[in-house]
């Protein structure tokens, strides 16, 4: 499923190509993609008008256009965003194609159409959206040890499905949340409200260290991600602690074991990230 960076990957590789063009016309193949809006309303919505700016929020991409109008879309488990400068040929599973006014096209492919597009009216329904379903951007200046700590204070849910959750901190999802607990040395079991200040603190910065390393990597490939240009990503081939079950620590040497979090399948170093002890009951 893509995550914060490889949305990252996409809106940057998207930006210079989109941004100022106009998007001459909007075809919706797939009805679930924009339901409960008709396509023929989000067609007639867009096209048009100018791309102002590629932005992201989490794991969501904003096509911002001319006279405050949002294109937000989710890629979810196998979206994708595909860029041809020179359209040739069909691609398969499109669900939707924007033509630009230089000729260029991109489309939303996505082989199990979970993917969805919305288009928002205004700059203020267009936070609201945000508001109600994103916590603190892990990239951005909010995203501080002691804001962390204040969401954290007193919660016993699992660090990891902590970690999880958009509505806390938006755009980590399985991938990073594995990576960056690995590099901070916290077990993913661990109450949340039971960490200490230094692991808060190490917690903060080891999430933006993997999340920033995905993105230099172009993000993760392990099933249907692609960049907007069809490559595959290279964090794969990086990860220190996903997907590693039965191999080697690259920190300790103690062997990689896979267990459940948060109702993920989940990868650990029972060396460097000791589990919690079992409380005891009177």
């Amino acid at each position: 499923m893509p995550e914060l960076p490889e949305v990252e990957t996409i809106r940057r590789q998207l930006a210079p190509a989109l941004e100022g063009r106009t998007i001459v016309a909007a075809e919706v193949l797939d009805p679930r993609w924009c339901e409960p809006a008709p396509p023929e309303e989000v067609a007639a919505a867009v096209a048009g008008r100018r791309l102002e700016r590629v932005s992201r929020r989490g794991k969501y991409l904003d096509w911002e256009l001319a006279e405050e109008v949002h294109v937000v879309m989710h890629l979810r488990m196998t979206g994708n965003l595909l860029y041809r400068p020179e359209p040739a040929g069909e691609v398969p599973y499109t669900r939707v194609r924007f033509a630009l006014d230089d000729g260029a096209e991109v489309l939303f492919c996505d082989v199990r159409r979970f993917g969805t597009g919305i288009v928002l009216l205004g700059d203020d329904a267009r936070d609201e959206y945000f508001a109600s379903r994103l916590g603190v951007e892990p990239l951005g200046e909010e995203f501080t040890a002691d804001a962390l700590r204040a969401q954290a204070r007193g919660r016993r849910a699992p660090v990891k499905a902590f970690l999880l959750s958009q509505e806390r901190i938006a755009g980590v999802g399985n991938i990073y949340a594995d990576e960056a607990l690995f590099r901070a040395r916290i077990h993913p079991l661990r109450p949340v409200g039971t960490l200490k200040r230094e692991q808060i603190a190490a917690l903060r910065d080891a999430v933006v260290e993997s999340l920033q390393a995905g993105i230099d990597a172009r993000g993760a490939t392990i099933d249907d991600f692609r960049n907007a240009d069809g490559a595959r990503g290279s964090f794969q081939d990086r990860f220190l602690v996903h997907t590693r079950a039965g191999e080697p620590c690259v920190r300790c040497g103690a062997t990689i074991v896979k267990l459940r979090a948060a109702g993920r399948g989940t990868y650990v170093c029972p060396q460097c990230q000791r589990a919690p002890r079992a409380r005891r009951r009177a």
